[in-house]
């Protein structure tokens, strides 16, 4: 018998990747609650990256909330301290391509956390897919930085981890997730060609 937990989980996620398609500010809280109630599901599995996971995805989803609410198209991380504060604003946040160098370092930062995310699950838990659950724990947290700055390569990556997960949840026969998964894989690609037709 399914998980109500894990029904309730399924309803919210789908209804937050339907925000996230529509640019619709509300999908964060909802990824606050159905992370919440994934982050139960996934301890009880034994998977412990992708439950640990769900932590980090409150967090980041309520950065992503507030990015979306009145973040702006420069980077948190390149705002220049000592700029004139007469100086125009910079314009809102909107859809946007990563630049070349952009795609280096989160490429690098993401091949450095893999191995350390697997190294940690199989040093100190006794999951069974420790260096699987590293790949899609760093991609996820990859996918939602992205997906917090409105670029577009987000969808690319939640492709990527969609996938992946079916076959995490295939294996640890929690069917009605690798489900959600598959239709995540497919609401991907749809959000990719949403995005591209608003990108900036």
């Amino acid at each position: 018998m399914t998980d109500p937990v894990e029904w309730a989980g399924f309803v919210l996620s789908l209804a937050m990747v339907y925000c996230n398609i529509k640019e619709i500010h509300w999908g964060w809280p909802l990824a606050i609650l159905s992370a919440i109630l994934y982050g139960t599901v996934f301890w009880n599995s034994q998977l412990y990256g992708e439950a640990s996971l769900q932590i980090m995805f409150v967090l980041t989803a309520a950065w992503g909330w507030q990015q979306w609410l009145r973040g702006t198209a420069r980077a948190p991380l390149l705002t220049d301290a000592a700029e004139n504060s007469s100086a125009p604003s910079p314009p809102k946040l909107s859809v946007t391509t990563l630049q070349p160098s952009e795609r280096r370092v989160v490429f690098i930062a993401t091949l450095l956390a893999w191995p350390a995310f697997s190294f940690f699950l199989n040093r100190y838990t006794d999951s069974d897919v420790a260096v699987w659950d590293g790949l899609v724990t760093a991609l996820s947290l990859l996918g939602q930085y992205l997906l917090g700055r409105k670029k577009i390569e987000n969808w690319w990556v939640w492709l990527l981890v969609n996938v992946l997960t079916v076959g995490l949840m295939v294996a640890k026969s929690l069917w009605l997730t690798a489900v959600l998964y598959a239709i995540f894989a497919v609401l991907s690609y749809i959000g990719l060609q949403a995005w591209r037709r608003n990108e900036h």
